[in-house]
């Protein structure tokens, strides 16, 4: 469904993009993880032919965005960036206004609006203005016009960016709702939390290159790393601590308090089965012995730190 080849872009001596190579598959929901200034808007952008490329190959549907956008950008809807409408228009003349851009018939409109409003949980504000509406509000909207034409592609930027708890908790309940209408979904994020609870597979990019692309089970398991937290009975002297820090395949040690410390960890289960020998045999008495933090999380700073 997307097909990127060797995408390049330049921004004078900056390379945004560089050499990005990605395939989506039909049906799927990929997050496009990275940090800020990775480079993930400007794929997004030239994706829906709102930049150029500097070199490389786009494709939706088989058809090459770059050469033929009106034909390949037909059957996708986007939200980029922070989506801002009329103040002054409500939802309902919002998808009338851009139904009619998009040369769907009066019938049809009205149809596809009355399903969306519901969907997008919007029903009861369909004649409010949208300059009374939260960002939260803003973002489900545009979501819906996204999807008013029934595309088969969405592409969404950081859609819950910028939104409070309650807002991201309802954009990703209304993504979630999408996946199993089957949509093909391309989602741009920095959260990696938001990546693993919504998507079915992540595309890892720093300073414009991928790192790794791959289901997020499997990413879990290429993890390298792990956080463990450590409880102890009596406090753990600094000179414990130390002998911790000299184990094979430690990494760090860091005191929470007198009782607690975390133990960063190369490695995979038997590893972590060592170091739990290891720190009893210091002669402390481990009361609690426990894995903190994502996955998905530790690879991903794991990986960028490696990129630098």
């Amino acid at each position: 469904m997307i097909e990127i080849q060797n995408l390049t872009k330049d921004f004078g001596a900056i390379k945004a993009v560089d050499d990005l190579t990605l395939k989506v598959p039909e049906g799927v929901t990929i997050g496009f993880l990275g940090p800020n200034g990775a480079g993930k808007t400007t794929t997004i952008k030239i994706l829906t032919n709102l930049i150029s490329a500097t070199s490389g190959k786009a494709y939706l549907h088989g058809v090459d965005v770059l050469k033929h956008p009106k034909e390949a950008l037909g059957h996708v809807g986007a939200v980029v960036e922070t989506p801002e409408f009329y103040p002054y228009l409500t939802p309902t003349e919002t998808l009338a206004y851009l139904g009619r851009i998009r040369g769907m018939h009066s019938r049809e409109i009205k149809t596809r609006t009355d399903e969306l409003l519901q969907l997008v949980k919007l029903g009861q504000w369909r004649s409010t203005r949208i300059g009374k509406f939260s960002k939260g509000m803003k973002q489900r909207l545009a979501i819906a016009q996204a999807i008013l034409h029934e595309p088969d592609i969405l592409i969404l930027d950081e859609p819950t960016s910028g939104l409070d708890p309650r807002g991201m908790v309802e954009v990703r309940e209304l993504i979630r709702t999408l996946k199993r209408q089957h949509y093909t979904i391309f989602m741009s994020s920095h959260l990696l939390v938001e990546v693993q609870e919504v998507c079915d597979s992540a595309a890892l990019i720093d300073k414009g290159r991928l790192l790794v692309y791959d289901s997020i089970d499997n990413l879990k398991k290429l993890t390298k790393v792990a956080k463990i937290e450590v409880s102890v009975l009596d406090a753990a002297s600094d000179a414990l601590l130390d002998k911790v820090r000299q184990f094979r395949n430690v990494r760090a040690v860091d005191r929470i308090s007198g009782n607690v410390f975390i133990v960063t960890l190369e490695g995979q289960p038997q590893e972590r089965a060592e170091l739990l020998s290891e720190v009893q045999r210091t002669g402390m008495k481990v009361s609690g012995f426990s894995s903190v933090g994502l996955p998905l999380e530790l690879m991903y700073m794991d990986l960028v730190k490696d990129s630098r």
